[in-house]
């Protein structure tokens, strides 16, 4: 379904919410059972990204090295482009070797494979707990029902699926959300303007990922209302 009119959609963190985020993610937390979590980090590659791809790299680079700073997280980069080329790298702990593989990914004309992604992330979760999935994209050129049949696969499975929408446009930020309600995980837009805001907000994403849920609870009992309503983001019921 390609987008007919891209319409802006901003959304924005409350203050309260921002502050406990930026407290959060500068704790390091392992998973209980001491094992590393698992965090899947999937772009899109496509040529609509080209514009302002050297920015948007630069920005999901930031992103990701500050999530990797919370420790105790294994990393699957996962992207696609071009006619159905898909490529996912294997888990690794090095943030600089994630980093390497995300900088050496360039764009290349060819339709979204959201769908791919989401039926991906299940298969690796059958393999083994894959604890949150990380989408940065801007688009959406699928059947809607494909996606949305493959994200409550996702959400049967417990795995959340957390949408970065570069530009916030509609009508892909109606189906980003979708995807975000049906596996009880968040949407954000982003921009130029919203790094440190998307920095903040990924690192969060790695804590619940290397501890769960009640690593964020734990914090709730130190900040009160803010972390509730994050709780209830993450773990909202379809």
């Amino acid at each position: 379904m390609a987008p007919a009119r891209k319409v802006s959609v901003k959304r924005s963190a409350s203050g309260d919410v921002a502050a406990f985020l930026k407290k959060a993610a500068g704790t390091p937390v392992r998973a209980p059972d001491g094992k590393n979590g698992r965090l899947i980090f999937a772009m899109d590659a496509t040529a609509s990204r080209g514009p302002s791809w050297a920015q948007a790299m630069a920005i999901q680079t930031d992103m990701f090295q500050e999530a990797a700073s919370v420790g105790g997280l294994d990393v699957q980069l996962v992207y696609y482009r071009g006619l159905m080329d898909f490529g996912a790298s294997p888990w690794l702990g090095d943030a600089d070797r994630v980093v390497s593989l995300m900088r050496s990914v360039n764009v290349l004309g060819g339709p979204t494979q959201i769908e791919r992604v989401l039926k991906h992330a299940a298969a690796e979760s059958k393999r083994g707990k894959v604890n949150a999935v990380v989408f940065i994209g801007d688009a959406v050129e699928e059947l809607p029902d494909q996606i949305m049949a493959a994200a409550g696969e996702l959400g049967l499975r417990g795995v959340p699926v957390f949408v970065f929408h570069e530009g916030g446009f509609e009508p892909a930020g109606s189906v980003f959300r979708q995807i975000a309600q049906l596996t009880r995980g968040a949407y954000s837009s982003f921009d130029a303007n919203s790094a440190q805001q998307l920095r903040d907000l990924l690192k969060a994403v790695a804590v619940f990922a290397a501890g769960g849920r009640k690593a964020l609870e734990n914090y709730g009992r130190k900040t009160g209302g803010a972390v509730q309503r994050l709780t209830h983001q993450l773990t909202r019921k379809t």
